[in-house]
């Protein structure tokens, strides 16, 4: 039998979609200290951030099968949020905790010039904050 990929991305989104469907807030817990991820530092608590993913809290909203990317508003400034979906550790519903938690796997070394699926930086770099220690 062939190995499989992972599932944690085909979870993801249908936990998402299920969230919603259910007319609950979906919240993503990322760890923050992961290569790769890319957050505003100052929501940062114990290496790890929890961020509202609801469609309206967030635009362009990418859930593909390596990158959990969006762009929201931190204190009123425009932020670009990426993660490797090997950084995710959960998803719930705001409202009554309901969700999946899921097990880190091993960095890949993302290719910091790498987009997630559909996404495209039109030639320029895109601007973003990273977890700096």
């Amino acid at each position: 039998m062939s190995e499989m990929t992972s599932n944690k991305p085909y979870m993801l989104r249908a936990f998402h979609q299920w969230i919603v469907d259910n007319e609950c807030t979906p919240y993503v817990v990322i760890a923050a200290d992961f290569p790769g991820v890319e957050v505003p530092v100052q929501f940062v608590r114990d290496g790890q951030i929890t961020l509202n993913i609801a469609p309206s809290a967030v635009r362009e909203l990418v859930l593909d099968n390596r990158w959990v990317e969006f762009s929201a508003r931190f204190s009123g400034v425009p932020t670009l949020v990426r993660a490797p979906m090997s950084a995710i550790m959960a998803i719930f519903a705001k409202e009554n905790g309901q969700g999946m938690g899921f097990d880190l796997e091993a960095p890949e070394d993302p290719d910091p010039d790498d987009t997630p699926d559909g996404a495209s930086d039109g030639g320029s770099k895109k601007p973003a904050l990273r977890v700096v220690k």
